[in-house]
């Protein structure tokens, strides 16, 4: 019987995981800026979701307790380094999503990276992976008010890359 019951849980497991392995992916790139850093994020969160399967399948949202594991980690990894590192390489075949149709993915990338890490996952989590504010705020951890400045704070830093001096929206000038 025990055995039924552990078959059961791997195959659950299984198809989840199937079904989120490329958002995580994506999140895990977006966040490290290295294809194969993402890969070892996004392993190290199954890890942990695995062990924790018991606890992850009770969630009332499984991806947004995953998600939650993957930012931890995310953190975890960046305190044990005092930089972190800069985009190396930009895949040849991106992720599906939206950042697969900006004509300069390497310098949006590249910026993205620049960014200090509590505002890449806040603009990450809002604009990529198109999360409420309050969905945010409970995978990073904090309040709405602090995704709304994170987020803020990380768009206008991009948009000082991106848009041309004295612009400050698309379409006029300041």
């Amino acid at each position: 019987m025990g055995v039924q019951k552990n078959d059961e849980r791997d195959d659950e497991f299984h198809q989840f995981v199937t079904a989120a392995w490329p958002r995580l992916l994506r999140t895990a790139f977006l966040l490290s800026g290295d294809r194969h850093t993402a890969e070892d994020l996004v392993q190290a969160t199954l890890e942990r979701s695995y062990v924790a399967w018991w606890r992850v399948s009770r969630a009332d949202d499984r991806d947004a307790y995953v998600r939650r594991i993957l930012l931890n980690e995310h953190a975890r990894r960046f305190r044990r380094r005092l930089r972190e590192q800069l985009v190396t390489a930009v895949p040849e075949r991106p992720a599906e999503g939206g950042f697969g149709r900006v004509d300069d993915r390497a310098a949006l990338l590249a910026a993205l990276a620049a960014l200090p890490p509590r505002q890449r996952q806040a603009v990450v989590l809002r604009y990529w992976e198109d999360l409420s504010e309050s969905q945010v705020a409970a995978a990073m951890g904090c309040s709405v008010g602090t995704v709304k400045s994170q987020a803020s704070k990380g768009v206008a830093k991009l948009r000082a890359v991106f848009l041309p001096a004295g612009v400050t929206r698309l379409g006029g000038a300041a």
